[in-house]
């Protein structure tokens, strides 16, 4: 178990995510293909290609969801209740086959639960392409677990 516990999360702290990823046509396709979007801008090459991108586009909840499983390890893995929102997502770049993404979390802001054994903690992740463009960004709230209450 490598993610934080409350006490750990500080107000402030950015996390830059280890992990990496490339995106290939086939992460794509099956992600449109799981979630029955059918999209030709994700999908279709000749779409594609007439559009103002010139080319098939990411589906942006792909881009979303890895951002999230980039920033795993760092922040809630094994520590984690629950997922309460993304909220505030914005896409402001497009990503295409062959990008890698990287991540990043900023802790902004922290607060007990009323009973005191969790924690609600709220992070500003940011992914980026290759080129350092912002390619997705929101607002994740999660309930977190307070060491001291965390099962041995």
């Amino acid at each position: 178990m490598s993610g934080l516990y409350y006490e750990e999360f500080e107000v402030g702290e950015t996390i830059e995510h280890e992990r990496t990823r490339t995106i290939s046509e086939s992460d794509n396709q099956r992600f449109c293909d799981m979630t029955m979007n059918q999209q030709p801008l994700h999908l279709d090459a000749e779409f594609a290609d007439d559009t103002q991108f010139g080319e098939r586009l990411v589906n942006g909840l792909y881009t979303m969801s890895l951002a999230v499983g980039i920033s795993i390890p760092e922040t809630t893995d094994g520590t984690i209740v629950a997922n309460l929102s993304y909220d505030n997502v914005e896409h402001p770049h497009p990503v295409f086959h062959g990008d890698t993404i990287r991540v990043q979390s900023t802790v902004t802001d922290k607060r007990e639960t009323s009973d005191g054994e969790r924690g609600v903690v709220t992070m500003h992740v940011e992914a980026f392409n290759q080129n350092d463009e912002l390619v997705c960004e929101f607002d994740r709230t999660v309930l977190s677990l307070k060491h001291s209450h965390a099962e041995s």
